[in-house]
């Protein structure tokens, strides 16, 4: 079977939807691989190093391509580019993706990876939110030292002291976490805060210090069937009350301060707002990991730097995985290739089933309608 690699057309997005590693083994199971020149170029993948495992590179590969694999799901006339009956696996923002309807009409069936069960064990390994926030945490923290105009860890020299800084994280997700080891790392004294209660003992084997929010039993339960599903719940008035106050209380004393909160299917949360900002000290930073959601802080823009009137800088950094391009394409290929290979039975025979669990959860269109639940 053909599978094609096209490049990506949206702005700013340099990861690619296979390497050479993932190439090399679609190709020993028997598929015939072609790859857009240049797809891999910004990912520090040249066309020579999939030439050596067997592509070919081709100007267009959704001609003749059963199977499209791709980082963002294609949009305005690429979408007239795939074959009728073809498959495409990709993120696709489904909630938010206005095309879906189109992918119906060119009778296509799209698998949007982000709607993967979270829960199911044999699904980790596809897990593309888990594989790209695990990258994003890191390099979250990364962007923000770099705006910070002072050092992270405490230093004793003979002109004086040097204070560590003070971090916050906001949601402690996979994100969450790998921002807290990283800010560690580098010598912070870190916080951090999330809906759920179960998150406590994680934040504290990484050494970080948890904002704890007074819960009433019949809150403790349902956050901890709300956990059950790898997200988290919907507090009562009480709660947000509480937990408005210990946030405004830790961020207002905060040098870097990053929000990780992300609803599926709806705009990200609000945790910060602009009369928290304002209390911050001149020169601290605050990075937005959902400002292309909406935003967790009053005031982020998309792709830009707001510096307030009080001197704190608000980044607004979107696809923070693309800037570790090399990294997130091999572990973004590993996961598309594991859930291709759950299309293919032992006979190497392409089955679609709505009846597997996984391909059910993340089939958004096929024969022709749209199977995605929207409102």
């Amino acid at each position: 079977m053909q599978i094609g690699i096209p490049a990506e057309t949206v702005a700013g997005e340099t990861r690619v939807a296979a390497t050479p590693e993932t190439v090399k083994k679609l190709t020993a199971s028997g598929h015939t691989v072609v790859i857009e020149r240049g797809a891999g170029v910004r990912a520090a993948y040249i066309d020579s190093a999939y030439e050596q495992v067997g592509a070919t590179l081709t100007d267009n590969a959704y001609t003749g391509s059963k199977i499209i694999l791709k980082v963002r799901a294609p949009s305005g006339d690429e979408i007239k580019q795939l074959e009728a009956n073809s498959i495409i696996v990709a993120t696709f923002d489904p909630y938010r993706n206005p095309e879906l309807d189109a992918f119906a009409a060119q009778q296509v069936s799209a698998f949007a990876l982000e709607l993967l069960p979270r829960t199911l064990s044999r699904a980790q390994n596809m897990d593309v939110l888990s594989s790209q926030a695990n990258l994003a945490g890191y390099k979250s923290v990364l962007l923000a030292a770099n705006e910070y105009q002072r050092m992270f860890p405490m230093l004793m020299t003979a002109a004086g002291t040097v204070k560590p800084a003070r971090v916050v994280i906001m949601g402690v997700g996979v994100a969450g976490l790998q921002a807290i080891a990283t800010a560690k790392r580098l010598g912070a004294i870190v916080e951090a805060t999330d809906l759920r209660p179960t998150a406590k003992e994680q934040v504290e084997s990484l050494g970080g210090k948890w904002l704890d929010v007074p819960m009433s039993d019949e809150e403790k339960a349902r956050a901890a069937e709300a956990a059950k599903s790898g997200y988290g719940w919907q507090p009562g008035e009480q709660y947000i009350k509480d937990q408005a106050a210990i946030v405004d209380k830790a961020v207002s004393n905060a040098d870097i301060v990053i929000t990780t909160a992300l609803i599926p299917g709806r705009n990200a949360p609000r945790l910060i707002n602009a009369t928290t900002v304002a209390k911050m000290k001149p020169g601290s930073v605050i990075l937005d990991m959902a400002v292309e959601t909406g935003g967790n802080v009053e005031g982020s823009q998309v792709g830009e730097t707001v510096v307030t009137a009080n001197g704190v800088k608000i980044l607004g950094i979107p696809n923070i995985p693309a800037t570790l391009a090399t990294e997130a394409s091999a572990l973004y290929a590993r996961n598309v290739l594991n859930f291709v290979e759950t299309l293919f039975d032992k006979e190497k025979n392409l089955v679609l089933s709505q009846d597997d669990e996984i391909q059910k959860a993340l089939l958004v269109t096929h024969g022709g309608q749209v199977l995605l639940k929207r409102g």
